[in-house]
């Protein structure tokens, strides 16, 4: 067979380093974004942040548009070509938090967490403050480093013990000397080995007059796998006291702290920026963009003069930049208007949720809002991860308004974020004494026709944290 040359044509999809970016782009979350933009801020000379006053891509009233697949290069006619290279941005701004209100906005959380001590330097302070001499100082500071972050005494005294060099002459004797000591140094409940002897010590420093005090200190150091049980029966009978008394005990159980040590911990509020914000326009639901979020940039045009004198053959570097900068600004608008269009379409589909809450939301998936957008699934998915939205109601992360959808009994369907809400509500207004089975659940639903079975109504209620009915029975 003779060598032969043949030609063929055929297709191949390319991905150009503009649609890398603007793919990527689109995935990042909106702290990943600003870190993105503070890079090429000190790497491309071309790229500049526009402190001026000059019109915004998007200004803070505008109403998203879910119509044209080309509205990602939405400009007005009388906008100059510097303005349309231009993405919001104010980074000096105070971002919104997920259990913030404005009026706290100015409020140094983190550097009020960051001042206040840890619980290893609080019991420090309060041992060289206290009476004890040298040698039983240092014996207490040994198990002060022995405690976990929740103030309990995790390892037995035989082993610190024996991990004790022998020129030290510390004894079993001398550390459980120690632990009283430490046990008595400050807040009730520290230097605990189990939760019952952490219980106990917290109930022992109260007045000895105080109701339920000795039956509730009976139930923490002999009885309490039958409290958590919630086997009042058998704890009637085991203290030999009545319902009136054992409520009485366990009232003062359920006010003390299990973690004594937990208070001590760093508290740093988790901040959310939301991307959008959801807010109610003459009747309907609209969504806006929310220019905290906006990196705003612009292409420097000192530089872009120089280029333009100087000519391609003498600039290259620049021109590379340059071109990198446009690039940029064009996929953070795109990335904006994408997430806009996106958060539009949700909020048409689910605005019943924000008149009615969680009960009212429907089923919706990943590939409705596309095939109306006109645009891939994996598209809708990388825009839906890590972008929030603020609503009157919270603050939620875009995919939290998808979700799979349960048969009714005319026909339809009631989205699984509706049923679980609807277990929240069953089980927040049952009856204590007898609280509802998942079965009892399952019933009750189906007479309001929707149609779950007991395993999933157990599903449902795990995910929320809910237990299970014998755990939430009370006296």
């Amino acid at each position: 067979m003779k060598p032969a040359l043949q030609l063929r044509q055929s297709q191949q999809l390319t991905l150009t380093p503009q649609l890398q970016q603007s793919i990527r782009l689109l995935q990042l979350s909106t702290l990943e974004v600003n870190q993105e933009v503070a890079r090429l801020l000190e790497e491309n000379p071309m790229l500049e942040r526009d402190d001026d006053d000059a019109t915004p891509l998007y200004a803070p009233g505008e109403i998203a548009s879910t119509s044209s697949a080309g509205s990602e290069e939405r400009t007005s006619p009388d906008e100059s070509p510097a303005s349309r290279e231009e993405v919001n941005d104010n980074w000096d701004e105070p971002s919104f938090a997920a259990s913030s209100s404005p009026d706290d906005e100015d409020e140094p959380r983190s550097e009020v967490a960051a001042d206040s001590p840890s619980l290893r330097e609080h019991l420090l302070w309060q041992l060289n403050m206290s009476s004890l001499d040298a040698r039983d100082k240092k014996i207490v500071g040994l198990l002060i480093d022995a405690l976990d972050e929740n103030g309990y005494l995790a390892q037995p005294l035989e082993e610190i013990a024996e991990l004790l060099p022998p020129e030290l002459d510390i004894t079993l004797d001398d550390l459980e000397t120690a632990l009283v000591q430490l046990q008595n140094l400050s807040e009730p409940g520290l230097g605990a080995r189990d939760l019952g002897e952490c219980l106990a010590l917290q109930l022992k420093v109260m007045p000895q007059d105080v109701p339920g005090r000795d039956l509730a200190l009976g139930i923490v150091t002999q009885h309490l796998n039958l409290l958590a049980a919630r086997d009042f029966a058998k704890l009637k009978k085991a203290l030999r006291c009545d319902d009136a008394a054992l409520r009485e005990a366990q009232s003062l159980i359920v006010n003390l702290k299990p973690k004594p040590g937990a208070e001590f911990e760093d508290r740093v509020a988790d901040y959310v920026v939301p991307d959008v914000v959801i807010e109610r326009h003459r009747g309907s639901w609209r969504a806006r963009l929310n220019v905290e979020a906006m990196p705003r940039l612009r292409v420097n045009q000192m530089y872009a003069r120089i280029l333009q004198q100087r000519g391609e053959k003498n600039a290259q570097q620049l021109s590379g930049q340059l071109q990198e900068a446009r690039w940029f600004i064009k996929n953070m608008q795109q990335r904006f208007d994408t997430i806009l269009r996106v958060s539009q379409a949700i909020v048409e589909r689910q605005r019943h949720f924000f008149e009615h809450g969680e009960v009212a939301m429907r089923p919706l998936v990943l590939r409705e809002i596309a095939d109306e957008l006109e645009l891939h699934e994996s598209t809708i998915s990388r825009v839906t991860t890590q972008k929030f939205m603020l609503t009157p109601r919270g603050i939620y992360e875009l995919k939290y308004f998808f979700g799979s959808g349960v048969a009714t009994e005319t026909g339809g369907t009631c989205s699984s974020t509706a049923i679980r809400a609807l277990i929240k509500q069953l089980v927040s207004e049952e009856d204590a004494k007898h609280p509802l089975t998942d079965s009892r659940m399952s019933e009750i639903l189906a007479q309001q026709g929707i149609l779950v079975a007991r395993r999933t109504v157990a599903k449902y209620r795990e995910l929320l944290h809910i237990l299970p009915v014998n755990l939430r029975k009370t006296l």
